[in-house]
């Protein structure tokens, strides 16, 4: 090991002791690269997170048995060389790669595999109490996995099931040291050991993740001796901290900061377009928002192009549904977004009995594709209080808001902030819209949203093999979602991250990973 990593941090820790000055005298270490995060992570096991933040981290210790090509959602090999799905789509057979290890020295094989997704979903597994894993949801069709040998392994489904390959792709299909898991137990999610381009090296509680070079890694050693993410929760010290030197990519940059960077030649804006969908989540199960009508209410009653146009200065488009645009085969622009109309607001708020209803409304301070969420929670609560709802606002730091709003909002709140970025149309309506994704049930339907009929045309678009008629059926679920307003429809984030000019190679990835294997920092 080049350096001793504790002394890295030291070094950091001095750099961004110093006074602002120049980022042409970068402070940070030669070859290293920091990074300026929206958080703290709440755990580096893939199978046990949910936020973009963590899985940002998490890619780059990880390999998946296949992976998003860069620049888009085509699935190509990773830890799989190559596949066969039989004819029926209900086995897929994967041949893996030879001479893999992990990053503890302990064999990538066919064991591996199954040892991960048994993990996830069987609960007599040994380390099944590991868990929760969360969005095991995305391999509930698995009904088996089996070794065949030490370098095939074969997934058998209880029915076709479209999205698998993506959700393979996806950060919870990473695959994890078998071995770490049973030295560290419960604990493995701060003890990170996989396969990936770069080995966990410390993680210092609200300081930083630090992670290393793999010189063996099997697609070619990074150019980068180390990345260290720095938790740097506020946007504005995150801004502060790129102008001083202290950080090399600000990631999630503030509306406000953008077009600063860009016309500074020591900066480059990276941006990229993809599958991410920003809204409010009504509880449906009690409070005003059990009636329709309430709900279309705070649609029509929010300006939402003056919020992505003044509040996120251009960076976000105004959303109509949760399928997002970026899915164009499964998109219905036929569906308009909800018009700013508080008379039409008031009128439907008259008609439900809800006039001056008190509301409670939960905010976070920062988090996973959150952009500028206490900008906006102001912004809707000005709008809603302009057509008499009386809104108080909770805020709540990133981590402590998930652990409030993921359980429900019974007995919370009326209102909360979301955000999710996926890489299937089926993953976001799946977990958050049907009846059976309910808290209680192991889902993220925190709002208790239900209609029989959006759960019938989600299952049916997960058996279909056909993209044409999987795309029809989730247009479908746009339309009846948007009538039945489950939440206050906002905004399609533009994702961008500034880097500074010895930044090289930086590419932001539509599926919202973090991929630092071919970055080089001069």
């Amino acid at each position: 090991m080049i350096r001793t990593w504790k002394g890295v941090a030291a070094l950091l820790l001095a750099a961004t002791s110093l006074s602002f000055v120049s980022p042409a005298f970068a402070q940070t270490p030669p070859n290293i690269l920091v990074i300026g995060q929206i958080a703290e992570p709440a755990s580096l096991d893939p199978h046990v997170s949910t936020a973009a933040n963590d899985f940002r981290i998490a890619v780059n210790i990880y390999d998946g048995l296949v992976r998003n090509t860069p620049g888009t959602l085509e699935i190509e090999p990773a830890l799989a060389t190559d596949w066969t799905i039989s004819d029926d789509g209900l086995e897929y057979t994967f041949n893996l790669r030879e001479g893999v290890t992990f990053h503890d020295g302990t064999p990538f094989n066919a064991e591996a595999v199954k040892f991960n997704f048994d993990r996830m979903l069987k609960e007599d597994h040994p380390f099944a109490s590991t868990g929760p894993f969360p969005l095991a949801f995305f391999f509930s069709s698995v009904k088996d996995v089996a070794v065949v040998d030490d370098l095939t392994v074969k997934f058998t489904l209880n029915e076709p099931f479209a999205p698998f390959m993506s959700n393979l792709a996806s950060p919870t299909g990473l695959i994890v040291s078998p071995a770490a898991v049973e030295q560290y137990g419960k604990d493995y999610g701060r003890h990170p050991v996989g396969t990936g381009p770069f080995k966990f090296e410390e993680w210092q509680s609200n300081t930083s993740v630090v992670a290393s070079r793999n010189d063996a890694y099997w697609d070619g050693a990074p150019s980068l001796e180390a990345v260290i993410f720095r938790p740097i929760t506020d946007a504005n010290t995150r801004v502060a901290e790129m102008l001083s030197g202290g950080i090399d990519v600000l990631l999630e940059t503030p509306p406000d900061n953008v077009a600063q960077f860009r016309d500074d030649a020591n900066y480059q804006v990276v941006e990229a377009v993809g599958p991410h969908v920003w809204y409010v989540m009504l509880n449906a199960k009690d409070g005003p928002f059990a009636d329709k009508r309430v709900r279309q209410a705070v649609n029509y009653a929010v300006n939402k192009e003056s919020l992505v146009n003044d509040v996120l200065q251009g960076t976000a488009d105004v959303s109509a549904g949760p399928i997002p645009p970026a899915f164009n085969w499964a998109y219905n622009e036929d569906v308009a977004p909800y018009p700013y109309d508080p008379a039409k607001a008031k009128e439907l708020l008259a008609e439900a009995g809800a006039e001056g209803a008190k509301l409670t409304f939960l905010v976070t301070e920062g988090g996973s594709g959150m952009l500028d969420p206490v900008p906006m929670g102001t912004a809707i609560q000005a709008d809603l209080a302009a057509v008499g709802l009386d809104v108080e606002i909770k805020t709540y730091e990133w981590n402590t808001f998930l652990s409030e709003v993921n359980p429900g909002l019974e007995g919370k709140g009326d209102m909360a902030e979301m955000a999710w970025m996926t890489s299937d149309p089926d993953t976001l309506p799946f977990l958050t819209l049907r009846t059976a994704a309910f808290p209680a049930e192991g889902g993220f339907n925190s709002s208790y949203y239900s209609n029989p009929e959006v759960d019938a045309l989600l299952d049916k678009a997960r058996l279909s093999t056909d993209p044409a008629e999987r795309g029809e059926l989730y247009k479908q679920v746009q339309a009846i979602t948007h009538e039945d307003a489950p939440w206050l429809f906002v905004a399609n984030w533009k994702q961008n991250a500034v880097v500074t000019s010895a930044v090289g190679d930086f590419e932001l990835q539509p599926d919202f990973s973090l991929v630092l294997r071919d970055v080089t920092k001069q």
